[in-house]
């Protein structure tokens, strides 16, 4: 299969399972604020990992997989109703700590004094 076919399917998979978790009622992901940083497909289709973050931590994006792991049947029932695979990859699900990593040197930049380098020339 060629790179950029993969790359799109890689693309719409993406796009279906955000619209799909907003659908699952299962507590551990609904009242979970995820998102998905990435998702790798293998050559051959049959494998994609799934690389989930969520904004309350590491530990609370673990149980959001856990209750994704759960619901991969559905997951992947749903993924070949919409977008009409002929074989739908096994679904693993992978917890990231990006988001929180993200938000905190976020934190970081905004705690930093930085100084206008106008001022430092006028003062000199």
């Amino acid at each position: 299969m060629s790179g950029h076919k993969i790359e799109r399917t890689t693309e719409d998979i993406k796009r279906e399972l955000t619209a799909i978790f907003r659908e699952l009622k299962d507590p551990r992901v609904k009242d979970a604020f995820i998102s998905i940083i990435r998702v790798d497909l293998t050559n051959d289709l049959s494998y994609c990992t799934v690389y989930v973050s969520a904004i309350e931590g590491l530990d609370r994006c673990k149980q959001a997989c856990k209750g994704l792991d759960s619901a991969s049947g559905f997951i992947r029932r749903e993924l070949g109703h919409r977008l009409r695979l002929r074989h739908v990859p096994s679904l693993i699900f992978t917890a990231t700590d990006s988001i929180e990593y993200s938000a905190n040197i976020s934190r970081i930049l905004n705690n930093l004094e930085i100084t206008d380098f106008e001022d430092e020339a006028d003062d000199d």
